[in-house]
């Protein structure tokens, strides 16, 4: 009789929990700014790489993108079918040259960029929020699938 008391319980908070009634992503694997209930496509590309031995460097054409927040934590969603959002990686790029770049180091050199952290929540089915987990500043940044060249860009002003 406990038991079905206590499953009684979980299937009722179950049934309470809160829905996601925000908005959703008009497409699937694209991450979107949230700014309120407007949600802003980040900019999609491939990133170049150019393999040096203990490190890669990952450019992206343009000195700027084009989305842009005023937000230092900022919030995306994105409708997941083949991006992994636990995989997702946040980096600072460096204008240089019209281009924007990240130097990763495969081991343990220093000076090279490292992720900044990011907290991936799942709202709803294959819908997730990602969240910068500390304040960004004013730059432009990358957020990329480990082992991707396939990058999400976005400006912080």
């Amino acid at each position: 009789m406990r038991y079905l008391l206590v499953l009684a319980m979980f299937a009722a908070v179950a049934l309470c929990a809160d829905k996601y009634d925000g908005p959703h992503p008009p497409k699937p694997d694209v991450l979107y700014l949230v700014h309120a209930d407007n949600l802003v496509p980040t900019e999609t590309a491939d990133a170049k790489e150019e393999s040096k031995k203990d490190e890669a460097l990952y450019t992206v054409p343009g000195a700027n993108s084009p989305a842009r927040t005023p937000v230092a934590e900022p919030i995306f969603l994105i409708q997941s079918e083949k991006v992994i959002p636990s995989r997702l990686e946040l980096y600072r790029m460096e204008v240089k040259g019209g281009r924007r770049e990240v130097m990763v180091s495969k081991g343990k050199r220093r000076g090279n960029a490292r992720p900044l952290y990011l907290s991936v929540t799942k709202l709803d089915g294959n819908l997730y929020k990602v969240e910068a987990a500390q304040p960004l500043e004013d730059g432009e940044y990358t957020i990329s699938p480990q082992g991707s060249n396939q990058v999400f860009c976005f400006e912080v002003y």
